[in-house]
């Protein structure tokens, strides 16, 4: 496929640009993309994503611009074209197109992020964006992080279906002659090819020990046969997921049976249609899985500066220093510019307790970047004991002081030290309050006890605080909008969910519906009519008139008959039945 170009001259009676130039604001999305949308995503600028050779590709700055107002009203790919198709605003930001341009499938898209995601700079559209915002100021030195979570839609496998699984890609990846000798090793009796749980007895625990068992010698018997071969790239990363499950799940007893570990692996594999997806936790309470998004942005443009995704249970912090990179490159750069050191204004870099550790913390010291990074306080033991804040830890005489007065001596060690004071808690009267143990109280000293117990004293003050809650909380507002996927702008088509009965227009009544009467079951009868005395049958009740009504519904006449009877009047094109009437 060769790459298309975007029309540059459209139509003087066609165009978009004549019809909605007048209407569109200059700064909005749309006046923006107008305007700048030649120099911000060229055609050139997506060359070495096509060929020389085949047919003309839907231009790249079309499918740009698409994209750009496609992730800005939260639309999915079908919307976004519908919307270029047949909204003028769009057509107008893609370049001023002409009104009867035809418009293109939603796999365009879909082709177009697979491209970008397979070269060589698959962030090339948000890198220009951010290029544009730095040379228009909106850029600053100050950093807000944070994190979200992203939740996969694969399906979180038990250990018999993750063995399984591995295996019956095994054999897919292998050709007919490998396969032939892995099926060969097999001694379960299981052909691994349904993706159905095997059929036993599953409230019968020997019946499931047996399975496991079976099943893991089978995997084990299939990498013992690779060990030492040469395969290709597809059979050895199948492998690897197969030995990966095997590892992390199961354990081998001394008889040789293997069994299900009691015990989480740290980085446990729950998939292997996705084997990166893994168990994260948001909160101690909230878990997910899925990855995990981290966003730096600028707090007073509110842009988003640069972004990474991991794991999900990869931590907030393991990604902080990649994502104040150019932070970083501006300190070296001004290291060697003493010009430059003169007139950059220092940075500032906003966090919650996620990136309050002391390694973040010091790094951000090296660099000559302020940390308003909130470090919590240590957290207190369970059964509230005195807390490691209770402690007076002077590091320059090396010493801990506990809350009696007992000062101990710290011993460091290659990771930080610790401060035991034995014997002395047996005898004193505050032991009750800071440990049950007969060995007395430990405080546990960090290698970066320094840097905490400063950044504890500066969040402190004041202004501190003030700077923090005035500028911290913006990130939240940002990941709420971008990062939720379940909000999108109220849409005029039906939706796919709606009810048959929702899309159908309402039921013409004839007549109004009569107001509901109170009953009171003991003034009135089974049809809701009072009653004068105890014996007395219901009363025939008159109609009311209708003012919506084309005629005025008449009084039944007077019954003829002495038996219980129907009583029809007619009126017209109106008919109503009334209720029984009562003997004469």
């Amino acid at each position: 496929m060769t790459l298309g170009n975007t029309p540059k001259q459209a139509d003087l009676l066609r165009g978009s640009a004549s019809v909605v130039g007048d209407r569109v604001a200059p700064n909005s999305i749309f006046g923006i993309l107008h305007r700048e949308g030649h120099r911000l995503f060229p055609d050139e600028l997506f060359g070495d994503l096509f060929s020389g050779r085949g047919r003309r590709s839907v231009p790249p700055q079309i499918v740009a611009a698409v994209m750009v107002l496609q992730r800005l009203f939260g639309m999915s790919d079908r919307e976004a074209v519908e919307a270029f198709e047949f909204d003028m605003r769009w057509k107008y930001a893609a370049g001023g197109l002409d009104l009867d341009y035809p418009a293109f499938v939603h796999t365009v898209l879909v082709d177009m992020r697979a491209r970008l995601a397979a070269s060589g700079r698959p962030r090339r559209i948000f890198e220009v964006v951010l290029e544009a915002a730095r040379d228009a100021g909106l850029v600053g030195y100050r950093r807000v992080l944070d994190s979200t979570p992203l939740y996969d839609a694969v399906a979180t496998m038990d250990t018999v279906t993750l063995i399984g699984s591995a295996v019956r890609q095994l054999l897919a990846a292998a050709d007919d002659y490998l396969e032939a000798e892995l099926r060969a090793v097999l001694a379960s009796g299981d052909d691994y090819a349904s993706l159905a749980k095997p059929q036993i007895d599953w409230d019968d625990p020997a019946a499931r020990e047996a399975l496991i068992d079976s099943r893991a010698k089978d995997g084990y018997a299939c990498l013992a046969l690779l060990d030492g071969r040469s395969v290709d790239a597809a059979v050895t990363q199948a492998a690897e997921m197969l030995a990966t499950i095997l590892g992390q799940d199961l354990d081998e007893a001394d008889d040789g049976v293997f069994k299900i570990a009691r015990r989480v692996a740290a980085d446990r594999a729950i998939s292997t249609v996705d084997p990166d997806t893994r168990h994260g936790h948001k909160t101690q309470a909230k878990g997910f899985d899925g990855y995990k998004a981290h966003v730096a942005e600028d707090p007073d443009s509110e842009i988003i500066v640069d972004t990474k995704v991991t794991p999900g249970n990869a931590g907030d912090a393991s990604v902080a220093e990649d994502l104040i990179d150019d932070l970083v490159a501006e300190y070296e750069d001004a290291q060697h510019d003493d010009d430059l050191d003169d007139v950059r204004p220092r940075p500032t870099v906003y966090g919650d307790g996620a990136y309050g550790g002391g390694e973040f913390q010091e790094f951000l010291d090296d660099h000559d970047i302020e940390s308003r990074c909130k470090t919590p306080r240590p957290s207190p033991p369970p059964g509230g004991l005195f807390g490691k804040d209770r402690f007076d830890i002077n590091l320059a005489d090396g010493t801990v002081s506990c809350p009696n007065g007992v000062t101990v001596t710290i011993r460091y060690n290659g990771d930080g030290g610790t401060a035991r004071f034995g014997t002395a808690c047996n005898a004193c009267p505050l032991k009750t309050q800071c440990t049950p143990s007969d060995n007395g109280r430990t405080v546990t000293i960090s290698p970066h006890e320094h840097t905490l117990a400063r950044v504890r004293r500066q969040q402190a003050d004041p202004e501190w605080q003030t700077d923090y809650r005035a500028n911290r909380p913006k990130v939240e507002r940002k990941l709420g909008r971008h990062a939720t996927t379940t909000r999108r702008p109220p849409s005029t088509s039906p939706r796919h969910h709606q009810s048959r009965r929702r899309l159908q227009p309402p039921r013409q009544r004839r007549q109004p519906r009569p107001r509901r009467r109170t009953r009171n079951p003991l003034h009135t009868n089974r049809m809701g009519n009072p009653l004068t005395h105890p014996g007395q049958h219901h009363q025939p009740r008159r109609p009311r008139d209708n003012p919506r009504s084309p005629t005025t519904l008449q009084s039944p006449a007077p019954p003829t008959q002495s038996s219980r009877s129907l009583s029809r009047t007619t009126t017209n094109a109106n008919t109503r039945i009334d209720r029984f009437t009562p003997p004469t």
